[in-house]
This record gives C-alpha cells, sequence and structure tokens, in this order.
C-alpha cells in the first residue's frame, strides 16, 4: 500500500484527464438532439470519437462506451501507485462475467444456446480465462474466492436449479473480497466506498423485495454484510411504510437519496428513481477527495464519475433510439460533472 503522500502525482494525472469527463453542455446537447444520429453527432466531438469510428452501425454504441472506460481504466493503472484500487472497481465486472457464463452454462446443458456476447473486457480477469477455466474445469488459478465458488455453484445447479441462489451467493462472495481487499488498503475513504456500495446494494434489494412482498422471514437471504446499515436494522424497514425509511435511516448519508420515497403502486418508476439517488450517494462518499491533492480517493472519484458518466451516454443514445421524451431522459441522469 503506497502512502497518500504518494499520491500527488497521480492525483495531478487524474486532474490532467478530466477532458475525458463529458461536461453537462455536451448532455444537454445530446438531449437537445433530435434523432440517435444527432446525439452520435455530438459525442463524436468528444474522447469518445475515436471509438465511435469502430462501431459497427449506430446501434453498435455499447461497444463504444466500452472501449472508453476500458482505455480509462488502462491508463489509470499505469500510474496509480495502488492498482489494488482499480482492481476493486472492476472486481464487479469479473463477477458479471462469471454469471454470464454459468447462465450460458446452464442454458447449454438444457439445449438453449450460450450467450457470450454479453461478456465484457472490463474486468480484472479476461473472458477468455474465465471459459478456459469452465470448459477445462480447472478453476486453481481463479482469483477472489472463485476458485471455490464455481464449483460449488454447479453442484448447486445440478441439485435445485434455483439460479436466484446461485446470484445471490455470487453477490456475496462479491462484497465480501471487496471488503476484504478495501481493508487491506488500508484507506480509510476505499473502505467507506466499498460500504456505501453495499448499503446501496442492500437498499436495492429490499425495494425489489418489497415490490414482490417477499415474507420477512426471507428477506435476511438477499442482504450483504459490510454496509454502514445493519441487515437486522434493513430487515425492520419492511414493516415500515417507504416515506419513513429516510426519517429512520437518518444517522447515514442515505436520508438524502431516500427522500423521495414514498408509497406508490408503480415500483418499476420507484426503483429506477432511488437506483439514481443510490448511484450519486456512491459518489458523495468520496466527493471531498476532489480537494485534496494527496487523497488515495480521488481514484475511486474519477473511475465512480466515469461509470455515472457511461450510464448518461447509455440513457440518452438508449432513448434517442426509441424516441423517448426529452424530459423524461433528462429525469434519467445520474450526478453530471460540472
Amino acid at each position: 500500500m503506497a502512502r497518500a503522500e504518494g499520491y500527488g502525482y497521480t492525483v495531478a494525472r487524474l486532474r490532467a484527464m478530466g477532458h475525458r469527463l463529458l461536461d453537462p453542455a455536451v448532455f444537454q446537447r445530446m438531449l437537445d438532439a433530435e434523432d440517435l444520429q444527432g446525439a452520435l453527432k455530438v459525442l463524436n466531438e468528444t474522447c469518445y470519437a475515436s471509438w465511435l469510428v469502430e462501431m459497427k452501425g449506430e446501434g453498435a454504441f455499447d461497444e463504444a462506451i466500452e472501449a472508453e472506460l476500458r482505455y480509462v481504466y488502462r491508463e489509470i493503472e499505469q500510474f496509480v501507485p495502488d492498482k489494488a484500487l482499480v482492481t476493486l472497481c472492476k472486481m464487479p465486472y469479473d463477477f458479471h462475467n462469471v454469471k454470464v457464463l454459468l447462465k450460458s452454462s446452464f442454458l447449454q446443458k438444457s439445449g438453449g444456446s450460450r450467450r457470450w456476447d454479453l461478456l465484457t473486457q472490463l474486468g480484472n480477469i479476461s473472458p477468455e480465462s474465465l471459459i478456459e477455466s469452465l470448459e477445462s474445469e480447472d478453476y486453481r488459478l481463479l482469483p477472489f474466492g472463485l476458485r471455490s465458488a464455481i464449483p460449488l455453484c454447479l453442484a448447486q445447479w445440478d441439485q435445485n436449479h434455483d439460479i436466484l441462489e446461485i446470484e445471490r451467493q455470487l453477490d456475496d462472495l462479491l462484497f465480501t473480497q471487496m471488503t476484504a481487499l478495501a481493508a487491506k488498503l488500508d484507506h480509510k475513504g476505499a473502505a467507506e466506498w466499498v460500504r456505501g456500495r453495499v448499503d446501496a446494494e442492500n437498499i436495492r434489494n429490499l425495494l425489489r423485495l418489497r415490490r414482490t412482498q417477499t415474507e420477512a422471514s426471507r428477506v435476511s437471504g438477499f442482504l450483504h454484510d459490510g454496509g454502514v446499515i445493519s441487515t437486522e436494522r434493513l430487515i425492520s424497514l419492511m414493516g415500515e411504510p417507504l416515506e419513513s425509511w429516510g426519517r429512520l435511516l437518518s444517522y447515514t448519508d442515505l436520508t438524502g437519496a431516500l427522500s423521495g420515497l414514498q408509497e406508490v403502486t408503480d415500483f418499476d418508476t420507484l426503483i429506477v428513481e432511488v437506483e439514481k439517488a443510490l448511484d450519486e450517494y456512491v459518489l458523495r462518499v468520496v466527493e471531498e477527495a476532489r480537494f485534496s491533492s494527496t487523497a488515495p480517493e480521488n481514484v475511486l472519484y474519477y473511475l465512480w464519475s466515469k461509470e455515472i458518466e457511461a450510464k448518461n451516454v447509455r440513457i440518452i443514445l438508449v432513448g434517442k433510439a426509441n424516441a423517448a421524451d426529452r424530459d423524461v431522459l433528462r429525469g434519467l441522469l445520474r450526478h453530471v460533472n460540472g
């Protein structure tokens, strides 16, 4: 672990990369564009230009968005003293890929087709290495506890075909591994950021469980340890009106993210709104790092800002492709770099 004092050069490099974060004017112009072609034309005037020229048709913009993220991750890995900070941000992509490959394996066993097109190159482990491990049934070199987790998931599928339980266990392992890695870094902000990620995921799960009217006795199995809010406290919210959740969690920084909660019948709309607020909450956990020229948390702030930017770009482009209302799209955008 590098001492915080050694991050002066890193922070200077990150600030020099500030031009790769789209400013509000770009998003406004994309929103004002009449169609997808117009929005892509605006985006082509930014750092995304080099990736857009490689697109195979207007609908392949996801590849350009991922290419920009991959470039940023690779760049920062070159100069950050603690590469584990980047590893931390990329780890969810590894677990996403594992889920994709396991589901593909299950589909193939039942006569379906593999969906390797859903894999991403953004993880720490290349998709090719994961595919080779699964096909050879040799998991010895896999990190993050996946060495033992994957065979266990395969065995569980053979026993009960419960994909939700397999996903839950993988999510549990993901947050356990992220928590352990953040603790090794010994940067206070990194540990707080991971706790924020855990809390955000738990609130998302709690709302989904509320929507499906899941019995309180089953709720604990879908919540993860390691957040600021204990799982016991979260379970107790299931019996409370939604509009009171912010007040009951007022001892946390989640109050703002939950301020818009109210009892509604349209849970899909509510969950979208809360997901937006939770993404912004995770950013605020490390936002103060911007005011320090040596804080390692600047790495997390920059990378999460870039992740939010990618979501915003995707929201606008998908919306334009489907002729969505401009004001609706604006309401879906996360924190916009300013």
